[in-house]
């Protein structure tokens, strides 16, 4: 199956950004990646130039103009094949997306990202930081005002796309008013001096994502790369947060949901090849193996019902206001901790043989396991739901 092709104008259609003999390729690649700690080159090259970066572009830029719903069942498809190769598109992807739902609402902050990307360019993200448990809303990383723009220090963990990213997404601390703290985010071009990627990462799964510390020792940005500045806080939340929210948690979602039915489908075929000494036949006739196979199953339905949904209504623009922070970590929430329960009893009912090496299952599990950290995770989701759904005021004390 194709889904995009470039016609004769140039621009994205219809065809080939992601076919099934490049997801071959993808899959082959994918153990070696894993067990060589390696980062994707081959694959991400390949992505590029099919134009599968361009997935959220809009088609007048020369993009493919797909919403977060389309975006999100070609990630399911790539995360199928190759899991650590997709939850690092996803950082550039969800950029992407957020700068089209801006401009599609005339919000032209973002523009340039739209235009970069088909240019060429490559996006990260930069939102991890130690110690820092609020988010967008808040950094532990500090920017000063300089002339023509901000200098930056602090550290940012995981970094995916450390090796191809060409901007950084960022967020920092602007305390020009301490009394009225503001959370800028911008861009840091990679040709910028004044700041490092140490290699850090050698991680339980997501292996080849090369996540790296990036460390800013007073690396400069100018203004134009700071599209957005905002009171620290969750009273400073617009638009902008609730598309990187959207677009980055509701991927993250699809991502895991990939692996899940990968998981599933890997089960189903040992089912029907596998026999025992217990048996006549294979253990497709155990009644606990088609327990834990239904089980499976409507697991994967549910994810996809409520998945679909919530992404149906983005791309919809379904006036859900402040609750959209809710609908979407709940649904990310959702959607993980299921596909890791998939991918659990999956590992259960392939026996001793699903913990080797030679066993895509035991890449899959550590994968599927980071899908609860990334954000939001269990106590920020908990918290943000509940506090929502009982009224509790969120921008006072956390607790008491």
């Amino acid at each position: 199956m194709t889904l995009l092709e470039r016609n004769g104008s140039g621009v994205l259609d219809a065809g080939s950004i992601l076919t099934d003999e490049m997801l071959a390729r993808f899959d082959a690649r994918a153990a070696i990646y894993d067990r060589e700690n390696r980062f994707f080159m081959e694959d991400f090259e390949e992505l590029r130039d099919s134009g599968y970066l361009l997935a959220a572009v809009p088609r007048d830029l020369g993009g493919v103009g797909l919403g977060l719903t389309d975006v999100g069942r070609l990630q399911q498809r790539l995360a199928y094949c190759a899991p650590a190769t997709a939850v690092a598109i996803n950082m550039h992807l969800y950029w992407t997306g957020v700068a089209a739902n801006l401009r599609a609402i005339g919000d032209d902050r973002c523009n340039w990202i739209l235009d970069e990307a088909a240019a060429g360019h490559v996006f990260a993200a930069a939102h991890g930081e130690i110690g820092n448990d609020a988010g967008l809303f808040a950094s532990t990383n500090v920017a000063e005002r300089v002339a023509g723009g901000w200098s930056l220090t602090g550290r940012k963990v995981f970094g995916s796309l450390s090796p191809v990213w060409t901007y950084l997404g960022f967020h920092a601390m602007d305390m020009t008013d301490p009394e009225n703290p503001r959370v800028l985010h911008g861009f840091l071009p990679r040709d910028a001096s004044g700041y490092r990627i140490e290699e850090t990462w050698d991680s339980l799964g997501m292996r080849a994502t090369a996540s790296h510390d990036t460390v800013f020792d007073g690396v400069f940005v100018p203004d134009e790369l700071v599209p957005v500045s905002c009171p620290a806080g969750p009273e400073g939340a617009e638009l902008f947060h609730l598309a990187v929210m959207a677009w980055a948690l509701l991927g993250f979602a699809n991502v895991y949901t990939g692996i899940a039915r990968r998981a599933y489908d890997i089960t189903i075929e040992g089912a029907n090849q596998r026999r025992s000494i217990g048996l006549t036949r294979t253990q497709a006739h155990h009644p606990e193996m088609q327990r834990a196979v239904a089980e499976m199953r409507m697991a994967l339905e549910a994810i996809d019902g409520y998945l679909t949904h919530v992404c149906d209504e983005w791309d919809a623009c379904v006036p859900h206001g402040a609750d959209w922070a809710v609908k979407i970590v709940a649904a990310k929430h959702f959607a993980v901790t299921n596909a890791w329960t998939v991918v659990d009893t999956a590992l259960d009912v392939a026996g001793g043989s699903g913990i080797f090496k030679r066993n895509r299952l035991e890449q899959l599990f550590r994968d599927a396991r980071l899908g609860r950290v990334h954000p939001a995770n269990r106590l920020a989701v908990f918290e943000i739901v509940g506090k929502a759904s009982l009224g509790v005021d969120g921008d006072g004390l956390r607790w008491g």
